[in-house]
């Protein structure tokens, strides 16, 4: 695992934390090759119910790529597209994960760093919170899934606005367009954020992750139900997820699941 990116539990919810305060968290080549092998981790783990993304500090979640790599692993075209495939790697282990995922944002989330936030399933940020995807400032290309999860977010027209321009978007405005699903206090964030967290655990995973990968399904562009997501569904209903739900409900009680 690189030195700087640093992995912490707490009970059932995990922190992955982007871990270079000093530069505003910049992600290097290395960092973006094992984040795939932290999130299968965190798949395998079965008491970790959710995880959370951020960065140290108070100042930014991640400023983007490392700028001082530009000039030697991404020199040219040939080495550009490693790079470029350890970042798809990163972000699709983000998006492949079937547990929750929560980017946690205090200001500057730029770049690559957005990338990786757009990956995660929310986006909870401090008002201090400050996001750009700087691809037309540095003469670069944003692959299409990559791009996808932003027009996913914000529709084409706030997509334009903020890939051409490479202008910073603010938490607030962040909110109105759809980039971010909360913003709070700098101060109340990480509390906030972690109240969601332990909310999702009290959840029937069952649940959870099957809608997930419903959802991703449905953004994938299918339309209709096939014998997989006919499975899930049926499939529900002989766990004991299902059987504690509605005995909780019978009882008038809060249900306590057990799968994970």
């Amino acid at each position: 695992m690189a030195d700087d990116l640093t992995f912490e539990r707490d009970g059932e919810i995990a922190t992955l934390v982007i871990n270079r305060p000093d530069k505003h968290n910049p992600i290097s080549f290395q960092m973006y090759q094992s984040i795939p092998w932290l999130i299968t981790e965190v798949a395998e783990d079965r008491g970790i119910k959710v995880l959370v993304l951020r960065g140290a500090g108070e100042k930014a979640f991640a400023a983007g790529a490392d700028i001082s790599e530009f000039k030697t692993i991404r020199a040219d075209s040939a080495g550009a597209k490693i790079y470029n495939e350890a970042v798809q790697d990163a972000e699709l282990a983000l998006t492949s994960l079937d547990k929750p995922t929560i980017a946690m944002v205090h200001g500057f989330c730029i770049g690559g760093g957005c990338g990786l936030a757009l990956a995660c399933d929310f986006r909870f940020t401090a008002d201090t919170g400050r996001f750009g995807i700087t691809p037309a400032k540095l003469g670069l290309v944003y692959s299409l899934e990559s791009t996808k999860r932003l027009v996913d977010l914000v529709g084409p027209a706030n997509a334009k606005y903020i890939l051409f321009s490479g202008r910073q978007v603010d938490a607030e405005r962040a909110l109105r367009i759809g980039l971010v699903d909360e913003v709070y206090a700098s101060a109340d964030v990480e509390q906030q954020t972690r109240e969601f967290a332990e909310l999702l655990c009290t959840r029937a995973q069952f649940s959870v992750r099957s809608t997930k990968q419903i959802i991703r399904r449905i953004v994938g562009g299918q339309t209709d139900d096939d014998d997989d997501t006919i499975d899930l569904r049926n499939g529900s209903f002989d766990t004991a997820d299902y059987a504690e739900g509605v005995q909780a409900f019978l009882e008038k009680r809060d249900p306590r699941f057990t799968h994970a």
